[in-house]
């Protein structure tokens, strides 16, 4: 760049000189070339001169565009602040369209405040920060949860309940007692809840902390939270979340399906046999979305890893892939290829890319006694679940197609219907392969919550399940 500043002709280096400082009440530099004109320029910072309101560029039409340049370069982000949802245009905005609450999770003076104005400098209007800092609560090793913790929930409700795309809360989150009362609040109100840890190089060092916190905490008192922050905080299950207008769109689709799978001569026939508690009477049309009565809480998902909060085999192993920490808080576009029910649950089958795979556990598309079958051949979406039923079934579902089609049955086919062909494969176990896979948004995280089932019913029985159903 500064070799093509070099190229500016003689009879321009004075104008710059004076057009350029004394609009902004400075004295001009005595230079004569243009050589000297560029380092002095580059010396005392032209891009923010240029930034300058003072600085009006209709008053300096004759300066050439490469200034102008100059001034808009983005800075590089410190590594300290490389993350895929500040980076990512993808994940941006996959965000953007989600509906996301980040727990900022470190000791004191790590650099949770930087990164909190970080993220509500890159999504701006729709985000907003709660900081337990201006709450007065200072962190401690405590017996009990601070009734000050009342007030910051009363705000984060309050933002939650308006559907505020993104909730930052920054306090350091040491207390798994607290992070569970997060976690409840956010399942509620279906917020994905990315969990993040400041990157800096001092983050777990308490003699530099000390002289950085704005509590005035001592080492000593630094080190008695330090145990509870030092190990990662594992969720229940890792998997991709699916933005809210991703959800929406899958749900219509699969409310779709349903409808028009209920209405099909051969599947009524059947259906007493293997659906008995969808028909209410006879002559009334099948209500399936009444059948599947519980879904997984939360928001939608695709589970690729069950850790249970680091207690299950293999989930450290698991956390520590390179590949899982680089790709936590990121965006993936998932490929629906199909869509199907069971007497036990309805889902819809995910179709893994390379790249999703390398994210995808080797332990568990095995169904006995098939033994193994292709990797991430349990991937899926639960929609529903019939009563009594729990949502890990869906996956072992979805297995037993798998298997049969490693068999060689690759269902019979009843016909076409809106969005795809319908194969049935008997037992009451139908799929559509869409004609037009559906791709949708999500990001790769994890799940805190309890992940007890809730009822799919809302307000009104018709239709309601789907409103509310989630991917698993």
């Amino acid at each position: 760049m500064e070799n093509r500043l070099l190229l500016f002709p003689p009879q321009y280096v004075q104008r710059l000189r004076f057009q350029m400082f004394l609009p902004l009440g400075l004295q001009p530099p005595l230079i004569t070339s243009s050589k000297a004109l560029v380092k002095h320029g580059l010396d005392q910072g032209w891009p923010n001169l240029l930034n300058n309101k003072g600085f009006a560029r209709k008053s300096h039409t004759f300066l050439p565009k490469i200034f102008k340049k100059m001034s808009s370069q983005p800075k590089e982000r410190p590594e300290s602040l490389q993350y895929p949802f500040l980076d990512d245009d993808e994940t941006i905005l996959t965000i953007r369209e989600s509906k996301t609450l980040f727990v900022l999770r470190g000791l004191p003076g790590s650099g949770k405040s930087t990164l909190a104005q970080a993220i509500q400098d890159r999504y701006k209007d729709v985000c907003k920060v709660i900081s337990a800092d201006h709450y007065k609560i200072t962190p401690a090793i405590r017996s009990a949860i601070p009734d000050d913790y009342g007030k910051v929930d009363e705000d984060l409700v309050d933002y939650l309940k308006r559907d505020v795309g993104v909730v930052v809360l920054d306090d350091t989150h040491h207390e798994r007692e607290r992070l569970e009362q997060l976690f409840d609040i956010a399942d509620k109100y279906r917020y994905e809840v990315v969990i993040v840890e400041p990157k800096t190089p001092w983050k777990l060092d308490c003699l530099q902390l000390k002289d950085k916190n704005q509590w005035k905490l001592t080492a000593d008192e630094l080190k008695k939270l330090k145990p509870a922050l030092e190990k990662d905080f594992l969720p229940l299950y890792y998997g991709w979340f699916l933005s809210k207008r991703s959800s929406e769109n899958l749900r219509k689709t699969g409310q779709a399906f349903l409808d028009e799978l209920a209405s099909i001569k051969i599947f009524k026939k059947e259906s007493n046999k293997h659906f008995g508690g969808a028909i209410e009477d006879p002559k009334m049309k099948l209500d399936l979305t009444s059948y599947f009565v519980k879904r997984p809480p939360g928001v939608l998902h695709c589970t690729t890893k069950f850790t249970d909060f680091g207690k299950a085999p293999g989930s450290e192993d698991y956390a520590q892939q390179e590949a899982v920490k680089s790709s936590y808080g990121k965006a993936f576009f998932l490929t629906i290829s199909a869509l199907f029910i069971t007497p036990r649950t309805a889902g819809a089958r995910v179709e893994l890319s390379e790249q999703q795979v390398l994210l995808w556990p080797g332990d568990v598309d095995v169904i006995p006694p098939a033994g193994s079958l292709p990797k991430g051949s349990r991937a899926h979406v639960t929609l529903g679940c019939a009563s009594g039923i729990e949502a890990v079934q869906t996956g072992l579902d979805l297995l037993e197609f798998v298997k049969l089609e490693k068999a060689g049955n690759k269902g019979e086919e009843v016909g076409e219907i809106g969005g795809g062909k319908l194969l049935s494969y008997g037992n009451g176990m139908w799929m559509i392969l869409l004609s037009k896979k559906i791709e949708v948004r999500a990001i790769f995280g994890g799940y805190y919550g309890k992940g007890k089932l809730v009822p799919t019913q809302g307000g009104s029985k018709r239709g309601s399940p789907f409103n509310a159903c989630v991917i698993i």
